[in-house]
C-alpha cells in the first residue's frame, strides 16, 4: 500500500527557512514510547532499514517518526547547502516539536554523531527534553564523521580540492560520488565531540559490523573510551557491513529496541 504524502515542518527563518519532510505514527497511548530514526548521510527516511523499524513499531501499537535532512530524499533544497550544524538543527526541530513523550532514538551512521549531538545539547539547554530520550540505539555511529572519516582520511589532492574550488567529489559504493563541501568540513569542526568525556545518562546501544569499509570497528570502539557512565554496550556483527540492512542485522536491532520499549 503506497504511504500519503509526508507532513513538512519549517525549520529556519528567512533565507534559511526550509520544508523538512517527516512521517509520524501516533498512537492513543501515551505511555509507549516512540522511536525516531536519524539516517545518515545522503540516506533518507524510505531506506531499508528506516521502512523496516517504521513497520517494526507499527505492529506494535508504538509511534514512530522519521524524516529527511534538507538535501535528502523528500525534503528539498540543495544537498551541498548542508552541513552537521543545520541538519542538526533540523533534528531537534523534528525532535522537539514532532515528538511527545519518551523516545528511543536509533541513529544510522551520520544519524548516530547527530544523535549524540542531539543528546549533548539538551542535557546542556533542555533538561527536560533530554529526560525524553530513554535509551539510544546507534548503527556504525559515524562520530565527527567529517573530521575524522573524511577530512583525516582524504588524499592531499582532495583536501587541496576541498580548500581551492569549495567541492571534493568522493567516490561510494553505493551510487553517485558523495559532494563534500569546504562548509560542511568547516561546519563540522564547531560540531566535534572531540573524543572528550560525555555521560549519556541513559541507555546506548551500538550495533557494529567488522566487515564495514565506511565506519572501522576501531572507530566505533574508540568511541567507548569517552563515552562515559555505565550503560554504554557494543555488539559487533562478525559478518555484518556498514549498512546492516540484513533480515538477521534487523533482527538483532528489533530485539536490542524491544529491550526498551
Amino acid at each position: 500500500m503506497q504511504e500519503a504524502e509526508p507532513q513538512t515542518l519549517v525549520v529556519g527563518t528567512g533565507g534559511t527557512a526550509r520544508n523538512i519532510a517527516y512521517r509520524a505514527r501516533k498512537v492513543s497511548q501515551d505511555n509507549k514510547p516512540g522511536i525516531v530514526w536519524l539516517p545518515g548521510f545522503m540516506s533518507d527516511m524510505a531506506s531499508t532499514k528506516a521502512t523496516a523499524v517504521a513497520d517494526w513499531a507499527a505492529a506494535r501499537g508504538l509511534p514512530s517518526t522519521r524524516f529527511d535532512y534538507s538535501g535528502h530524499g523528500q525534503t528539498g533544497g540543495a544537498f551541498t547547502d548542508g552541513t552537521i550544524g543545520r541538519w542538526l538543527e533540523e533534528t531537534h526541530a523534528v525532535f522537539t516539536r514532532v515528538t511527545t513523550g519518551p523516545q528511543i532514538i536509533i541513529g544510522s551512521s551520520m544519524g548516530g554523531h547527530i544523535a549524540l549531538l542531539l543528546l549533548r545539547k539538551m542535557l546542556r539547554e533542555e533538561p527536560s527534553e533530554a529526560h525524553r530520550v530513554k535509551a539510544m540505539v546507534l548503527i556504525a555511529p559515524a562520530w565527527d564523521m567529517t573530521e575524522e572519516l573524511m577530512w583525516k582520511r582524504f588524499p592531499q589532492e582532495a583536501r587541496r580540492e576541498i580548500i581551492e574550488k569549495g567541492r571534493y567529489d568522493q567516490p561510494s559504493a553505493y551510487g553517485s560520488p558523495y559532494p563534500i563541501t569546504r562548509q560542511l568540513i568547516e561546519d563540522g569542526r564547531q560540531n566535534l565531540l572531540a573524543r572528550e568525556p560525555f555521560d549519556p545518562g541513559r541507555p546506548v546501544v551500538i550495533l557494529q559490523g567488522l566487515q564495514d569499509p565506511d565506519v572501522p570497528a576501531a572507530h566505533t570502539r574508540e568511541l567507548l573510551g569517552f563515552l562515559t557512565g555505565d550503560n554504554v554496550q557494543l555488539i559487533e556483527i562478525a559478518d555484518g557491513e556498514h549498512r546492516l540492512s540484513r533480515p538477521q542485522d534487523l533482527d538483532v536491532l528489533f530485539a536490542e529496541i524491544a529491550k526498551f520499549a
